[in-house]
């Protein structure tokens, strides 16, 4: 098989087998995209290598000032690749076992201010059914701590506002039972009586919980751009985005007595390592009320 094929069986085991998402198994694709342009252009064989020549790829990367998170996102791809070809007897070894990844540099996660918040969550106009579902839409991410994907993907059937909780489908079709609260479940519960019948379209019957002005999902980058819109109208941070969101949720939660294991299970976090950046923010935000407020700090 010629190493194109190779990556189209790869891909197509990450979507069908892995459960992995349309925007996780994009994103291999383009990082094993230009692995083998690379290799093409150095008239080396991608699927049989050393590490040490892979070394030299991660090398010229770096070279090209590409970002650490980017280097060690299409190391991890290769990673995976190999993995691959090694179960399936396509490939001797894995050369990227060996080789570990640029730390990043530290970066704590952006949250929204408590006013800034406020505003925005009230900015839709819930006037129209487009309003209503934007309202719902920004209460639901922050309220339930949701990525946007899963925002995008979750069907009517996933919603229950009786018992005021959310089935959502994560990472590796990983599936949670999210509570939500009942401001949440209003503006929810009103944008199903109210504003998504004004949406649908008998022709294109979907079971989305939310959909567009074409009676289709509404999708991710919509989503995206729709805050944006509204940031920019409450005065927000262009840098803001839906994940700030999540990590607001997740830091107003260990500020208010969570234990970082509920946390971990609200987000869906597989690692409680990944959960931890959370403790680090909140001793962050302390340190800084301390010295803004301690005569003597």
């Amino acid at each position: 098989m010629t190493p194109e094929e190779l990556v189209d069986r790869f891909l197509t085991h990450m979507q069908a087998e892995r459960g992995m998402s349309p925007a996780t198994v994009r994103a291999y694709a383009s990082d094993l995209a230009a692995y083998l342009v690379w290799a093409a252009h150095r008239q080396i064989d991608p699927v049989a290598l050393t590490h040490r020549t892979l070394r030299l790829y991660l090398a010229e990367l770096t070279t090209a000032r590409y970002a650490p998170r980017t280097v060690g996102r299409r190391l991890s791809s290769l990673r995976s690749f190999f993995d691959f070809l090694v179960e399936r007897g396509f490939a001797p070894g894995n050369p990227a076992a060996a080789l570990g990844a640029p730390k990043p540099p530290s970066r704590l996660p952006r949250i929204v201010s408590a006013d800034l918040l406020n505003a925005l969550l009230d900015a839709p106009d819930a006037s129209t059914p487009q309003g209503m579902r934007d309202s719902a839409v920004l209460e639901l991410l922050y309220a339930a701590g949701l990525r946007v994907g899963e925002a995008e993907s979750l069907d009517l059937g996933g919603l229950d506002l009786a018992q005021g909780q959310v089935r959502v489908l994560g990472k590796g079709a990983k599936e949670r039972i999210v509570p939500i609260h009942r401001y949440a479940a209003g503006k929810l519960g009103r944008w199903l009586r109210d504003g998504r019948p004004c949406l649908r379209r008998a022709s294109r019957a979907t079971d989305a919980l939310f959909i567009n002005r074409l009676g289709t999902r509404y999708s991710a980058g919509s989503i995206r751009r729709m805050m944006a819109r509204h940031m920019a109208e409450v005065g927000g941070a262009a840098g803001l985005t839906p994940h700030a969101l999540r990590h607001t949720f997740a830091t107003h939660l260990l500020e208010g007595g969570a234990d970082l294991r509920s946390v971990q299970e609200l987000l869906g976090h597989v690692a409680l390592s990944t959960t931890q950046i959370y403790t680090h923010l909140s001793v962050t935000r302390l340190q800084d009320v301390h010295r803004d407020a301690h005569p003597r700090a």
